[in-house]
């Protein structure tokens, strides 16, 4: 069986300022971890040739399909506010883009396989531990509803990935609609490279926003998806940890798993990233990132936008500030579906923020509290109960006047509140599990996550918060 991938790629049309053609480095001794069936299929990809020898080793990098165009894309970016004017791929080669089933254009690409012209003082490696946080908490992302880069493959390499001491060597095979960012455009409009820019504006038009005209009406597109992602995010309590302009996809995907949690007790300033020393990317400060973000594309976009500058100026700051409002709509649509609300009152943020505020008081769990509303158990959930009982009465009277019924209500609830998340302790488990060659707990996660929202007897350990000596308080990006 030979493995066969149904390219057909556009990138590599735009010319090569746009990228360093690169192939992957082979390794050692690759084999395979896992493959993502369904989504293989949905590629057109048959997931049985993935797990041939042939098909281990397109997804080590030590060979390659007929179609292939090995690229590491370029693209700069501001990292925790200081602006890189090169970054590029470097650890990440493209290999092409396939059509899906859905009539999605989408990229391939392999992750950790090896040194790039982009790689800097990087090895181009990485180590199984990123690679598994990525490929469970990417797919749990995408069953919780969210836009998301997603993972089709995991291979280890059979070499050793040195540290802070040696790892176990691992590719992980990552799909996106694409990987274009905010700093790709960045990239080309410091350089005062206008007709890149104009080039990249009308491929990515073409590819993600075909009913967009021209660069402003881009830019408000692209605001609209990131208010929507972002509402998305808080609604889980997802922390993304490196909100760098190289990390915020055009596309409005999450993109770049590196030191990314979820929360497990709630508080809005929570931080999990060892490299955010400021608390930049907290909890509650990334719609404000977003909007600065935002900003930077904007900026590059100006000469597209208006021949005055006064006037795209003028054009892309009321599209930037728009970002609010939308977002502001979009968080309490997700948060009135999470207390069961279907229809809006004036109030609903403040009844809202009145819970959040309690949930912080009371070391309430983010998941556990909102999954528990309608069940009578709510109390339960925090460390002084009376905080619950001042805010519920107020939240009974609103479900009253909402018009639905009591069933309506708790089934919106149930659909809107997962039961699981992919809960920082458990996933450093299975890393530790992992290395050990033990990958069975990676493996039930990524099954029960596969239905987060479903009642599942046979995962309650997987829903129960860390115990104080299981806490994990800090995540790395792993590069």
């Amino acid at each position: 069986m030979t493995l066969t991938i149904p390219f057909d790629n556009s990138y590599t049309q735009l010319g090569d300022r746009f990228f360093a053609r690169q192939s992957p480095t082979p390794v050692t001794e690759p084999s395979l971890v896992t493959v993502n069936e369904s989504l293989a299929e949905a590629l057109g990809i048959d997931p049985d040739a993935l797990r041939t020898p042939h098909g281990v080793a397109v997804l080590a990098g030590n060979a390659r399909v007929d179609g292939a165009e090995p690229i590491a894309q370029a693209y700069a970016g501001h990292q925790f506010g200081n602006f890189v004017p090169q970054l590029g791929d470097g650890r990440a080669i493209l290999l092409g883009e396939v059509i899906d089933a859905g009539g999605v254009r989408r990229d391939i690409q392999l992750k950790g396989a090896g040194r790039t012209p982009f790689s800097r003082a990087g090895d181009g490696r990485a180590w199984l531990g990123p690679v598994l946080r990525e490929y469970v908490v990417s797919e749990a992302m995408h069953t919780l509803g969210i836009p998301t880069t997603r993972a089709l493959a995991a291979v280890k390499t059979g070499e050793a990935v040195v540290r802070e001491k040696p790892y176990p060597g691992a590719v992980l095979t990552r799909v996106a609609s694409s990987h274009i960012r905010v700093g790709t455009f960045q990239f080309f409009a410091v350089r005062g490279d206008a007709e890149a820019v104009q080039m990249l504006t009308d491929h990515v038009i073409r590819r993600h926003y075909p009913d967009a005209d021209g660069a402003l009406d881009l830019l408000k597109g692209v605001i609209r998806r990131q208010a929507r992602l972002i509402a998305q995010w808080m609604g889980v309590g997802f922390i993304h940890g490196v909100m760098n302009t190289d990390n915020c996809q055009i596309a409005g995907e999450t993109i770049d798993y590196g030191p990314c949690a979820f929360m497990d007790r709630y508080h809005p300033a929570t931080v999990f990233s060892s490299i955010d020393r400021q608390g930049r990317y907290a909890y509650q400060n990334q719609p404000d990132i977003a909007v600065w973000n935002l900003a930077q594309l904007a900026t590059s976009l100006l000469p597209l936008i208006d021949e005055n500058e006064e006037a795209a100026v003028e054009a892309a700051t009321e599209a930037v500030h728009e970002f609010g409002p939308l977002f502001r709509d979009a968080w309490l649509g997700v948060f009135r579906a999470k207390i069961g609300l279907t229809n809006a009152e004036d109030g609903d943020g403040a009844l809202i923020g009145g819970l959040l505020d309690r949930m912080a008081e009371g070391d309430a769990d983010f998941t556990n509290t909102f999954r528990a509303l309608g069940s009578g158990r709510e109390r339960d959930h925090f460390t002084d109960p009376a905080g619950w009982d001042q805010w519920a009465a107020g939240w009974h009277a609103r479900l009253a006047r909402d018009g639905s019924s009591e069933d309506e209500q708790k089934a919106l609830m149930a659909r809107s509140n997962p039961a699981l998340i992919p809960r920082n302790h458990r996933v450093e488990e299975l890393i530790q599990a992992a290395v050990q060659g033990d990958f069975a707990p990676f493996e039930r996660l990524n099954r029960v996550l596969s239905d987060p929202f479903a009642v599942q007897p046979d995962a309650e350990d997987l829903q129960r918060p860390p115990q104080p000596d299981e806490e994990v308080l800090q995540t790395f990006c792993g590069t």
